[in-house]
């Protein structure tokens, strides 16, 4: 008979190690490749979705320069949509952010911001007609997802130079290549791209903030909590 072979086991400890390393490098291919999941931190979009809800976005199959417009989308910036990762001047928090930039979840260099798409490359965005709708390229949105709209009543109130304005009136904005114009259902409480320019003419200048296709995280699928499970995005 051949003498017995022995099975070499790792150490208890060393195989724990092993164990979550692995467990960890699963979690990091997850999320930056196939899905990734997000806390909604205000209510910029809700009765769409609530604060406090955890949604998981697609990042699977979402090509961020090609979106269409109504999508909701997560998207990645620094202490500002510009800038492209937050600095960390404390060394032990900077690593952990590092460690959250691999892993996909936790604190990282980067903020995540979740908003409709209404404005595609290109496009221009005003507001607002007689019924006091978005235009897109001069055409009317029709947007049954907003529910909490800023008043606009065209009797007192219009987007013209010839009255008060209504603090819903945009002036013409245009997309630039590359980039999109996003807006949160919640209309009247959504820092969005729009939101320093609201109230304002066409003879007016306003510093409009746009989110670039290479800040695209995902769309959002589905929701995991509150219970049931259900889509990210609510009827």
């Amino acid at each position: 008979m051949s003498p017995r072979r022995e099975r070499r086991e790792l150490p208890l400890a060393l195989g724990i190690v092993v164990r979550i390393v692995i467990a960890l490098a699963i979690l990091a291919v997850i999320t930056h490749t196939l899905a990734r999941p997000f806390v909604i931190p205000s209510g910029s979009m809700e009765p769409t979705i609530m604060t406090g809800d955890r949604v998981v976005a697609q990042v699977v199959g979402v090509d961020g320069s090609r979106l269409e417009r109504r999508e909701v989308i997560a998207f990645a910036h620094g202490q500002t949509w510009e800038s492209a990762r937050i600095a960390e001047p404390d060394a032990l928090t900077d690593a952990v952010r590092t460690v959250g930039d691999v892993l996909g979840i936790g604190p990282s260099h980067h903020a995540h911001t979740v908003k409709r798409v209404i404005g595609l490359p290109g496009e221009t965005v005003s507001c607002c007609d007689e019924q006091g709708r978005l235009l897109v390229d001069g055409q009317p949105l029709d947007e049954p997802y907003v529910e909490h709209e800023i008043p606009f009543a065209p009797d007192e109130q219009d987007c013209t130079d010839g009255g008060p304005l209504s603090a819903r009136c945009l002036p013409e904005i245009t997309v630039p290549e590359g980039s999109y114009l996003v807006m949160g259902d919640n209309r009247s409480n959504s820092a969005d791209s729009v939101s320093a320019c609201r109230g304002r003419t066409g003879d007016q200048e306003c510093a409009a903030r746009f989110v670039r296709a290479d800040q695209v995280v995902g769309t959002l699928w589905t929701r995991w909590w509150p219970l049931p499970p259900g889509d990210a995005l609510r009827d």
